[in-house]
Order: C-alpha cells, then sequence, then structure tokens
C-alpha cells in the first residue's frame, strides 16, 4: 500500500511457525519493513518469515531484553519508526487502519505511541478482572527506546523526553498453544519473578531506585502499586491479588474461563512466586550473597546481572 507509514516491526521467534502467519499478515497493511530476530529455531518459522519478505536475523538466546536490543542494534532498521510484537500476536483492523491513519499525521514532539492490548484465553477476549483496557508503549520513533533489563515484564524505556499519543484499537494477545505449554512457561517465569521480587527487595544488581508515585505517571503508579504488593506477607498477597481481580475487578463476569484464569494466572502463578521465594529464604535466610549464590547453584542464574 502506498500509504503504509515509515514503519519496522521487530520480532522475536523461536518455534513459531503456529503463529508467526497470522501475525505477518496483520503487519503487511501497515509496516515497510518486518525484522524477524529468531533463536534458532528447529520448526517452519524460517520459511513462513521469507514467504513474507520478512527480514530474517538469528541470534543466540540470553534474555529477552537483550536479543530484542540486539534487534534494534544490529539490523539496519532505517525507518521513522519501530513497533514491538510478539509471535502470537496481531493487530485488529481498527488498529491497521489507525496506525495508517495517524502515524505519518503525528508532529515532531510525539516520538512515542501506546496501544491497547485484548488477552484471548480459550479462544475469548478476557474483557474483565483488571485485564482490559491495559495500554503499553508499542510504537516508538527509530533511536529514541531500548529494551529495560529486568527478569520480568520488560518493558520499553523512552530515552529522551517527548509526547506520548494513544492509538485506539487492539493488539490481540491470542497463544494457540494449551494449557500444559501455558503452565510449564510460568513455572519457569515463577522462577524469574521470585527473582525479579527479591531484587526489588534486596537489590542484587545494586541499581538506583526508581520513583514511585502512586499519584504520578503511569509507571510510577505502576511501580507504587507493584512495592505496596510486595510489602504484604508471602502466601497472603496472592490470596488477596485474587480477591481483587475477580471479584472486585468483575474477573466473575467472563464466567468459566474467568474463574480459570482468575484462579490460574492471579492465584497460582502468585502463589508459586511466593514459595521459590519461601524456599530460596528457607535453604539461605535473607543474607543478600546467601542468596545470590542460592539462585548461582540452584537455577544457573547470576541475579546481579540481568543481562
Amino acid at each position: 500500500m502506498d500509504n503504509k507509514p515509515s514503519l519496522t516491526a521487530i520480532i522475536l521467534t523461536y518455534n513459531e511457525e503456529v503463529h508467526l502467519e497470522r501475525c505477518l499478515r496483520s503487519l503487511n497493511t501497515v509496516c515497510e519493513n518486518v525484522v524477524i530476530v529468531d533463536s534458532y529455531s528447529t520448526d517452519k518459522t524460517e520459511q513462513i518469515a521469507k514467504k513474507y519478505n520478512a527480514r530474517f536475523f538469528q541470534n543466540r538466546w540470553v534474555n529477552y531484553a537483550t536479543q530484542f536490543n540486539w534487534g534494534l542494534e544490529n539490523t539496519d532498521i532505517d525507518t521513522d519508526w519501530v513497533i514491538r510484537i510478539d509471535a502470537d500476536e496481531y493487530l485488529d483492523k481498527e488498529l491497521q487502519n489507525n496506525i495508517l491513519l495517524n502515524l505519518n499525521r503525528f508532529n515532531k514532539d510525539v516520538i512515542g505511541v501506546r496501544v491497547k492490548r485484548l488477552m484471548y484465553f480459550f479462544d475469548k477476549p478476557l474483557k474483565k478482572g483488571g485485564m482490559y483496557p491495559i495500554w503499553h508503549l508499542k510504537i516508538w520513533r527509530n533511536g529514541v527506546a531500548k529494551c529495560e533489563q529486568k527478569w520480568m515484564d520488560e518493558r520499553m524505556l523512552l530515552l529522551q523526553e517527548g509526547e506520548i499519543e494513544n492509538v485506539e484499537g487492539n493488539k490481540i494477545d491470542y497463544n494457540l498453544n494449551n494449557i500444559t505449554w501455558w503452565t510449564s512457561k510460568h513455572n519457569n517465569y515463577a522462577t524469574r519473578e521470585a527473582i525479579d521480587t527479591l531484587d526489588k527487595l534486596h537489590n542484587f544488581t545494586n541499581s538506583e531506585e526508581k520513583i514511585s508515585n502512586f499519584f504520578g505517571t503511569s509507571e510510577q503508579r505502576r511501580r507504587w502499586l507493584k512495592m505496596a504488593y510486595l510489602k504484604l506477607p508471602l502466601f497472603v498477597r496472592p490470596f488477596l491479588f485474587f480477591f481483587v481481580r475477580y471479584f472486585v475487578q468483575l474477573g466473575f463476569l467472563e464466567g468459566k474461563r474467568g474463574f480459570i484464569w482468575s484462579v490460574l494466572q492471579c492465584f497460582w502463578y502468585r502463589f508459586l512466586v511466593d514459595v521459590k521465594i519461601y524456599e530460596a529464604y528457607r535453604a539461605v535466610g535473607k543474607n543478600k550473597e546467601q542468596l545470590i549464590l542460592y539462585f548461582k547453584e540452584e537455577y544457573g542464574y547470576d541475579v546481579t546481572n540481568v543481562s
């Protein structure tokens, strides 16, 4: 299409033949270029990428942020804008149309664009229980952002001051794998979440404390709420989190799917994180150096260096 904005998509992949074509079809109408950074897939990921003329690179996986930043720095992106999207996500028609309509019209002061994520679970969208709308910075001017180095929930960090606009439409998060895959993935996530939690409490990485303020920006409010949650007692907070998501934020209105999601994501996963923290404390206590050694020996993670 002649009116495509100057936009490149970056997708990280590993064995994503189930999802990738759906993602690439949705990007085809809005992106001049698509860059795929693959972690040496063994399925048909590369063939699908080349079918859609995506630029295909391979790099050894370290973690999400390192891989994504490698893509930003080493794939010669020359468009004005960049969009971050996962292989199991895609843009709905409304978002595609609004990107086409608005991206080229923003003035130079606009350096970032937020879009809404809409999660699907058991083949239907989740809109209750605090799941929607969730706005994330997903589009930015080339060169003004990088992915933050964290163990979990890595977000894009803007490297300069500027305006951020919202664009209507949804980035659909719709994974097609089964619940066994989901629980296995979240078991691994729980280890990293436990490390991320303990890093905030013990500062393994000796990083500067970021501003948290309930009345500040959305990011500052999120950090404030996160720290408030972390100060609650182990094993109590998963019950409270489930209660808020399922009852206060009306997750029960999603029916059986909402109950399953709330139990698994809001209770089981959070409870598992607390169990892994409890296990670490039980093994070596709350001494910072002993905890660093514990995660190195038990899981092979150097928690002092997230990258």
